[in-house]
Protein backbone atom coordinates (compact mmCIF):
# COMPACT_ATOMS: atom_id res chain seq x y z
CA UNK A 1 0.00 0.00 0.00
CA UNK A 2 1.38 3.50 -0.83
CA UNK A 3 1.95 6.21 1.85
CA UNK A 4 0.63 9.49 1.52
CA UNK A 5 3.83 11.92 2.15
CA UNK A 6 3.76 14.63 4.78
CA UNK A 7 2.31 17.87 4.40
CA UNK A 8 4.29 18.81 7.03
CA UNK A 9 7.74 19.13 7.88
CA UNK A 10 10.08 19.34 11.29
CA UNK A 11 10.31 22.81 11.91
CA UNK A 12 6.73 23.83 10.70
CA UNK A 13 4.46 25.91 12.51
CA UNK A 14 1.02 24.72 12.84
CA UNK A 15 -2.48 25.19 14.27
CA UNK A 16 -4.90 22.64 15.21
CA UNK A 17 -8.05 23.22 12.74
CA UNK A 18 -10.36 22.03 15.68
CA UNK A 19 -9.06 23.35 19.18
CA UNK A 20 -6.95 26.57 17.70
CA UNK A 21 -3.74 26.10 19.73
CA UNK A 22 -0.43 26.71 17.77
CA UNK A 23 2.79 24.54 17.80
CA UNK A 24 5.88 22.98 16.11
CA UNK A 25 6.04 19.69 14.24
CA UNK A 26 9.81 18.31 15.95
CA UNK A 27 8.57 14.89 14.52
CA UNK A 28 6.54 12.94 12.00
CA UNK A 29 5.22 9.36 11.85
CA UNK A 30 4.32 8.27 8.24
CA UNK A 31 1.91 6.61 9.91
CA UNK A 32 -0.51 6.17 13.59
CA UNK A 33 2.25 4.78 15.77
CA UNK A 34 0.74 4.99 19.05
CA UNK A 35 -1.50 1.92 21.04
CA UNK A 36 -4.77 1.27 19.77
CA UNK A 37 -6.00 2.46 23.53
CA UNK A 38 -4.44 5.99 22.76
CA UNK A 39 -6.43 5.81 19.90
CA UNK A 40 -9.81 4.83 21.02
CA UNK A 41 -9.60 7.04 24.17
CA UNK A 42 -8.30 10.58 22.44
CA UNK A 43 -8.67 10.31 18.63
CA UNK A 44 -12.33 10.90 18.61
CA UNK A 45 -12.65 12.15 15.10
CA UNK A 46 -11.33 8.98 14.59
CA UNK A 47 -8.42 10.14 11.94
CA UNK A 48 -6.88 7.68 9.54
CA UNK A 49 -4.02 5.56 10.89
CA UNK A 50 -2.53 5.27 7.75
CA UNK A 51 -1.80 8.90 6.84
CA UNK A 52 0.76 11.03 8.53
CA UNK A 53 1.21 12.06 12.29
CA UNK A 54 3.38 14.48 13.92
CA UNK A 55 4.50 15.55 17.17
CA UNK A 56 3.70 18.90 17.99
CA UNK A 57 5.04 20.97 20.45
CA UNK A 58 2.60 23.63 21.90
CA UNK A 59 2.41 27.24 22.56
CA UNK A 60 2.93 28.24 26.21
CA UNK A 61 2.24 24.43 27.16
CA UNK A 62 4.58 22.06 28.39
CA UNK A 63 2.88 19.87 26.38
CA UNK A 64 3.19 17.58 23.52
CA UNK A 65 0.24 16.59 21.12
CA UNK A 66 0.38 14.03 19.05
CA UNK A 67 -2.23 14.56 15.69
CA UNK A 68 -3.40 13.70 12.75
CA UNK A 69 -2.57 15.60 9.72
CA UNK A 70 -6.27 16.20 8.95
CA UNK A 71 -6.05 18.23 12.19
CA UNK A 72 -3.33 20.69 11.08
CA UNK A 73 -2.98 23.35 8.82
CA UNK A 74 0.20 25.53 8.32
CA UNK A 75 -0.15 29.07 10.75
CA UNK A 76 -0.09 31.78 8.59
CA UNK A 77 1.05 34.24 11.08
CA UNK A 78 4.46 34.60 10.00
CA UNK A 79 5.20 34.77 14.22
CA UNK A 80 7.48 32.55 16.37
CA UNK A 81 5.71 29.72 18.98
CA UNK A 82 6.42 30.77 22.57
CA UNK A 83 7.59 27.65 23.91
CA UNK A 84 11.59 27.66 25.65
CA UNK A 85 11.79 23.85 24.31
CA UNK A 86 11.87 25.05 21.07
CA UNK A 87 15.98 26.90 21.44
CA UNK A 88 16.58 23.12 22.58
CA UNK A 89 15.41 21.83 19.55
CA UNK A 90 16.21 24.62 16.91
CA UNK A 91 18.91 26.89 16.27
CA UNK A 92 16.67 29.57 14.28
CA UNK A 93 13.34 30.82 13.53
CA UNK A 94 13.47 32.21 9.62
CA UNK A 95 10.65 32.65 7.55
CA UNK A 96 7.96 31.74 9.47
CA UNK A 97 9.65 28.58 10.05
CA UNK A 98 12.18 26.74 12.81
CA UNK A 99 15.38 25.85 11.42
CA UNK A 100 16.44 22.25 12.74
CA UNK A 101 19.88 21.92 14.92
CA UNK A 102 22.87 20.64 12.89
CA UNK A 103 24.43 17.84 15.10
CA UNK A 104 28.30 17.82 14.71
CA UNK A 105 29.82 14.30 16.02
Amino acid sequence: MEQNPARFAIGDVVEHRRFGYRGVVVDVDATFQLSDEWYEEVARSRPPKDAPWYHVVVQDSDSLRYVAEQNLEHDMSGLPVRNPVLGQLFDDFEGGRYVHRTRVN
